[in-house]
């Protein structure tokens, strides 16, 4: 009798399993379901952060210890994320209300266009006036554009072969892997204008970041220092990562994103080993977790996450997908969206009012530093929303990038 009973047990713990598995696959969304979802629920929190915050020469950065909202004005580097976002979402609703949002929040940045005091003007400049001028055609901003690539041009140091990142601290020309980020920007004014100094200062500093940014397993430093009489590096090591001998994640997927666009641009093989040397870094890390949300830094196994930098690694993923074949296709395909899905899951998405209405929670700007530790980055939430367009693009059978 008991051996019937146990039998019984048995089969009816299997038979609600099995319905539960098949229940849970049928509320399973579709891709095309995933992305309407995410889209929706990203527009809900731009809605609101619209209608409390609306000084246009202050664009949403983060939140701030004490849990209020922190913002930037159009010199900070992260000026040109928020107005990105905007015209992402005008782009996937065609609503109006987003096009005249981006156009509002894009136009204060006309102030740093001619503005040489960074190498950002890629971020600050290309994510607002350039996804506007792609889906406008305003040509007001082509020349707010090509006026920000010469600005940035005037930074490249011909005896250094580089890019100068910052003018501040002890450095004499500290150039971070950040800066590869920039090079897109650069490719852009080449195009528009014909010019090909652009294109030849984004090819010679891709080239010496090579030669002096990576290590032997191709895990980057974040900053280099050069020496501006001879040329050569004089020092490298951190800034934002836990030591100068770590991986600082967000640096690695601004790698991998920036050689990514520089085998787009160029067709260069050697670009594209580099691209897939620094996704093999990334990917099979002993210390990455299973969800592909990284620590902050690979070497910090157990301490805070960074969700920027997964959306960063996923929008790369997906294009460095379209650029290789058989099982490392598969591998970069199922990444990226491993790394979408885990974003948009309650452990990373903010569905509660605690957030400032930003979308991605659990990112760390610089824990190194002290600062916007586990908080939410505006940049997470723009790398977020490029990623579902590429992901969109897709499965449409489109050009991943633009």
């Amino acid at each position: 009798m008991k051996n019937i009973t146990l039998i019984f047990v048995l089969f009816c713990f299997g038979f609600f399993a099995c319905k539960q598995e098949e229940t849970q696959k049928e509320e399973a969304l579709s891709p095309q379901e995933f992305i309407k979802e995410n889209i929706a629920f990203s527009g809900e929190k731009y809605t609101t952060m619209l209608a409390e915050h609306t000084d246009t020469q202050q664009s949403p950065r983060t939140t701030d210890p004490d849990g209020s909202f922190k913002t930037v004005a159009p010199r900070g580097w992260t000026s040109g994320f928020y107005p990105g976002s905007l015209w992402y979402l005008y782009e996937y609703t065609g609503d109006e209300k987003w096009k005249k949002a981006a156009e509002n929040w894009t136009a204060p940045l006309v102030s740093i266009k001619d503005y040489t005091g960074t190498h950002d003007l890629g971020f600050m400049l290309y994510c607002s006036f350039g996804n506007g001028y792609r889906l406008t055609n305003n040509e007001d901003y082509k020349t707010y554009m090509i006026d920000g690539a010469k600005a940035l041009s005037t930074r490249f140091n011909p005896t250094v072969g580089l890019i100068r990142s910052w003018d501040h601290g002890s450095w004499q020309f500290p150039v971070i892997i950040d800066n590869m980020m920039n090079l897109e920007f650069l490719f852009w004014a080449t195009k528009a204008t014909g010019d090909s100094s652009f294109y030849n200062i984004a090819v010679t500093h891709a080239d010496n970041t090579i030669a002096n940014h990576f290590r032997d397993d191709w895990s980057s430093f974040h900053v280099v220092d050069y020496d501006t009489l001879t040329g050569e590096s004089i020092w490298k090591g951190t800034h934002q990562g836990a030591a100068d001998e770590t991986a600082w994640s967000r640096g690695q997927a601004w790698g991998l994103y920036g050689y990514t666009v520089m085998y787009r641009e160029t067709k260069d093989e050697k670009y594209l080993d580099v691209a897939n040397n620094i996704a093999k870094f990334y990917l099979d890390h002993k210390n990455m977790p299973e969800d592909l949300i990284p620590y902050w830094d690979f070497d910090r196994p157990g301490e805070e996450r960074d969700v920027s930098a997964a959306a960063i690694a996923s929008s790369a993923l997906f294009e460095l997908a379209e650029y290789v074949d058989g099982a490392l296709k598969e591998k970069y395909e199922k990444s990226a969206l491993k790394m979408l899905e885990s974003m948009a899951s309650p452990a990373y998405k903010a569905v509660d009012e605690k957030n400032n209405n930003f979308i991605l929670m659990h990112s760390t700007g610089n824990k190194n530093g002290g600062k916007e530790i586990d908080v939410p980055l505006v940049y997470a939430d723009y790398y977020f929303i490029e990623a579902l367009a590429r992901y969109k693009n897709k499965l449409e059978g489109k050009q991943i990038y633009w």
